[in-house]
């Protein structure tokens, strides 16, 4: 015997099918009730209108409450999909009587409403309707429900207060949201952990921690218990302040009231305990309270994901093999970015290989980053590997997917692999973007290709896309490796044209094309324009000291040079070259001194060129030839201590004694193994400063080391022995140099240039 439909079944069952995640067929028994001839009663109307809130069809909502009200049943506006039901499911059924006239008609048709106005009851429907008004951000209509509620003689409850001060809260009323906290106490009705949970909350999207804590105290404060979602607020607010006492003290009170760090929790302590560079405490939090937990794979990516944002690929790895049988494929990819942002390459072509043998397919992901790990990687052959895996698997790849690999291929200028990949993009129906196009017309602009480049050009301006001040810029750039200015001039004109106007990058490329065709004039004329608009940078500026010297325009050179020095603009070692050029031109052995220490200051290591230019200032300044060949070729042998020897040489020679004998010092430390020609230099330096003692003690030093005095030692002891007090010096170490011979026998051998026999004499 069948049972006939009635308000209560139908309420049960939406309920039931909306909380299995089935809001589709929940809503089909509207109709259902319609077909019927069942009205709905406040009780499922309610159910309703909560189903479609929690869908977000909140006009749909509001239309059914107030058909309702207004005493109708009508479900045509809801315009609900009745083909995505599963036609062999267990709801079928609806589908069959909603379309059986033989069932409407046994039922006997339509609800039979009265239409008379009618008002809600029952708290539960006050309370859907403030939180469906709330949520479609109707404050005010939200607020007015509330205030009818006792002329109808319903009474507001925790529920109620909870929902109002949720939204007034987190719409940023903070003030009306305290008012109605303050009001809930007032008429008697008592605050539940809920209510606590709803105050934090509301604190903690403004980031007021103090507020956050002040509530979660009163929890206990007022005889009741935090819950998992105390604890998580908390917790959260805490740790975005890296708070770590506080949050640790947090997680005893919630051990010691035998419950579990709240999983949602979990990675952002960990995330914590991480970004301040506490990796022990990490580890040991996770090995307490995530291992072995039954931790969700989505909260265990988490977890693994701040070891990898920090490039941590061995912490990360530790939690991937932890002990898990339900690895899920987001953990996989996880740790593919952390292999990936610690350019551990060979470990994720590895994982992929591991993931196909445990069962595990690669996703879209999967293939999308690796793709683009090796692309920036310099791997665009494993990339384009990947990339077939990845169609060959069913995927379809994007443009932006397609974009990183040609990327790399242009960067690596496999010119050949990029144009047939443009074209298998093209095939496989993916329309090639305005970043495809730059890539492939910067990459024929690098290698002076202008008709190459000419024609993607031509090919984008085809397909509907006009060149922005990127592809400008790269057209201007091989125009430049031509030498046609003139073209050039015109794309820049163009630009200056374009929002924005041309930024330095394009300037700077017809700044150097100006200059690579000794067109002073017109190189003139545009540094000064972006000087006078604060656009010149270090490459503008180093342009025009090359420019300027390269035609014997000395003095606006170091003009430029002294500009630069003095500027916030040397960043990098060529500008700083590119200034020393201009003070070596002219043979300022002290404006390149200052220069080098300035280099130093900015912790930028001097390179090749560098030297070279010191070694040829040094050349021309009071330092014998053959200690600079000695030097150059050290340097050029790879022998580390030699470079700082040079630069101390350098800066003693230009008078800078101080910062000379402190670069000394370092170089003398005994984690130092010295070069002969770098005792040389400490020697020489020693000396000039009359720091007697020491320099003389290097000679002890050095015969200590096995190390014999060359052509270099011997020019140096006997020039030195010259000054006062060095002679001096010199005695109180014959003890020790018995064999020594006199210091005029050693003077006379190396001014009548027998070097060798000074030599021989130093060895005796």
């Amino acid at each position: 015997m069948s049972l006939p439909p009635s308000n209560p079944a139908y309420a049960a069952l939406a309920d039931a099918l909306a909380k299995a995640g089935m809001a589709r067929e929940s809503l089909l028994l509207l109709r259902h009730m319609r077909a019927a001839g069942v009205a709905p009663d406040e009780v499922s109307m309610n159910t309703f209108v909560r189903v479609l809130k929690d869908e977000g069809r909140y006009a749909d909502a509001l239309a059914l409450f107030r058909d309702w009200c207004d005493g109708w049943f009508e479900v045509d506006f809801l315009d609900l999909d009745c083909s995505a039901v599963d036609s062999d499911g267990p709801m079928q059924f609806l589908l069959a009587e909603i379309g059986d006239d033989k069932f409407s008609a046994a039922a006997g048709g339509a609800p039979d409403l009265d239409g008379v106005p009618k008002k809600p009851k029952l708290v539960a429907t006050y309370n859907t309707m403030i939180d469906l008004y709330g949520k479609a951000g109707r404050l005010k209509d939200a607020l007015d429900m509330f205030v009818d509620m006792p002329a109808h003689g319903v009474m507001p409850d925790t529920y109620t207060f909870n929902t109002l001060i949720n939204i007034f809260g987190l719409s940023g009323n903070i003030t009306q949201a305290g008012a109605l906290f303050a009001s809930m106490v007032v008429r008697g009705i008592n605050p539940d952990t809920k209510t606590y949970n709803v105050m934090m909350t509301v604190f903690a999207s403004i980031g007021d921690l103090e507020g956050v804590l002040k509530y979660y105290r009163q929890i206990g404060t007022v005889g009741l218990c935090p819950d998992a979602v105390s604890y998580r607020i908390v917790l959260q607010a805490l740790c975005k302040r890296n708070m770590v006492q506080d949050v640790e003290d947090v997680i005893e009170a919630i051990l010691n009231s035998g419950s579990f760090v709240p999983e949602q929790s979990l990675p952002v302590v960990m995330k914590m305990y991480v970004d301040l560079g506490l990796l022990d405490e990490a580890i040991a939090f996770f090995e307490r309270h995530c291992r072995g937990k039954g931790v969700s794979s989505k909260n265990y990516a988490a977890i693994m994901d701040a070891f990898a944002e920090k490039g941590l690929w061995e912490e990360a790895e530790h939690v991937f093999y932890s002990e898990r049988e339900d690895g899920d494929i987001v953990e996989y990819n996880v740790m593919i970015k952390a292999y990936g942002q610690a350019k551990q390459y060979e470990s994720v072509s590895s994982l992929i290989e591991s993931m196909k043998e445990s069962g595990i397919p690669p996703d879209k992901c999967t293939y999308n980053s690796s793709i683009q790990m090796f692309s920036v990687g310099g791997f665009p052959q494993k990339a384009k590997k990947l990339l077939d895996e990845m169609k060959d698997a069913g995927f379809e790849p994007k443009c932006e997917t397609y974009s990183a690999v040609i990327r790399s291929y242009s960067r690596h200028y496999q010119v050949t692999e990029a144009v047939d990949l443009f074209s298998e993009m093209k095939a496989s129906g993916v329309e090639p973007n305005i970043v495809v196009y730059g890539l492939l017309i910067d990459m024929f602009a690098e290698i002076g290709s202008v008709k190459e480049a000419l024609y993607y050009r031509s090919l984008m301006e085809e397909s509907g896309i006009s060149p922005n001040k990127v592809i400008l810029t790269s057209l201007i750039k091989a125009y430049g490796k031509v030498n046609c200015w003139k073209e050039a001039q015109e794309l820049y004109s163009r630009i200056k044209n374009m929002d924005g106007g041309p930024d330095i990058i394009a300037s700077n490329a017809l700044l150097n094309l100006y200059a690579n065709l000794g067109m002073v004039t017109k190189a003139k004329e545009l540094f000064d324009s972006l000087r006078k608009n604060s656009c010149a940078d270090d490459v503008s500026h180093t342009t025009m000291i090359y420019l300027y010297k390269s035609v014997g325009f000395l003095n606006e050179s170091i003009k430029i040079a002294h500009v630069l020095q003095k500027s916030a603009l040397l960043s990098n070692c060529a500008s700083y070259n590119a200034v020393m050029a201009s003070y070596v031109a002219e043979g300022s052995l002290r404006g390149c001194a200052e220069l080098v220490q300035q280099m130093l200051a900015a912790n930028i290591p001097p390179n090749a060129s560098t030297f070279g230019m010191i070694l040829s200032v040094l050349k021309k300044n009071h330092v014998s030839m053959e200690e600079v060949v000695q030097l150059e070729s050290a340097y050029n042998d790879g022998r580390d201590s030699v470079k700082q020897a040079i630069v101390a040489l350098l800066l003693s020679v230009a008078g800078m004694h101080a910062a000379a004998v402190e670069i000394c010092e370092q170089l003398l430390k005994p984690d130092w193994t010295l070069d002969p020609c770098a005792y040389n230099v400490c020697f020489k330096i020693y000396a000039s400063c009359g720091k007697v003692e020491k320099a003389f003690s290097l000679f002890t030093r050095m015969k200590d080391l096995g190390l014999k005095p060359d052509t270099i030692t011997c020019i140096d002891l006997t020039t030195f022995c010259r000054k006062p007090g060095m002679s001096e010096g010199l005695f109180l170490y014959r003890n020790d140099w018995l064999s020594m011979p006199p210091r005029n026998t050693l003077v006379h051998s190396v001014k009548t240039g027998k070097t060798d026999v000074a030599i021989q004499l130093v060895k005796k």
